[in-house]
């Protein structure tokens, strides 16, 4: 499947089978992901996969209660680690209102890695949804996570059992400038 292609096929799936997803294809995922850039190659993200029923209900549970999660075999949290690309960083109690500018670069690159999964898992096949309604404080201790790092989003994946229309998209000139703000298409 050619990239463009994988793109325009994506949509987020809330309905999935309950066929499994071997755990030869999540390492291959997870590589797209691996293999994402990032600022100084410091690779700040990092992944917990959730196959159980009961840590998928309590992550369902933590993200306002969308129970339609717990459909998706899979769960990819994703998670962006300050002390990987800034380690002189310490003592950093991070959540959605923290100021410190690491903090948004590391999300920036584990936002380039999530998309890598994203895609992925469209071209082989899958469906996903990127889940980011929850709270810092809601989501970490279901899973154990310390308060210096901070999880970006949680990735559904498995096999749709929904064929949702594309959505419409606004026209390039409605998105687009050259040189400077102001500038026309």
């Amino acid at each position: 499947m050619r990239l463009l292609e994988a793109i325009q096929d994506r949509r987020s799936i809330r309905t999935y089978t309950n066929q499994e997803v071997p755990a030869n294809v999540i390492e291959e995922i997870l590589e797209a992901a691996r293999l994402a850039p990032s600022g100084s190659n410091t690779q700040p993200w990092r992944f917990i996969i959730v196959q159980s029923d009961e840590m998928r209900s309590q992550l369902a549970q933590a993200c306002h209660n969308q129970q339609w999660m717990n459909q998706a075999p899979v769960h990819i949290v994703c998670i962006a680690d300050v002390q990987a690309q800034y380690p002189e960083v310490r003592e950093l109690r991070i959540d959605e209102h923290s100021p410190e500018p690491e903090v948004k670069r590391v999300i920036r690159c584990t936002a380039i890695a999530i998309e890598h999964i994203v895609l992925q898992a469209q071209a082989l096949g899958l469906s996903t949804c990127w889940v980011a309604w929850f709270t810092q404080s809601e989501i970490r201790p279901v899973l154990g996570i310390p308060d210096d790092k901070y999880v970006v989003a949680v990735i559904t994946v498995g096999h749709s059992d929904e064929h949702p229309a594309s959505r419409p998209r606004k026209a390039m000139h409605e998105i687009v400038r050259y040189e400077s703000w102001d500038g026309a298409a």
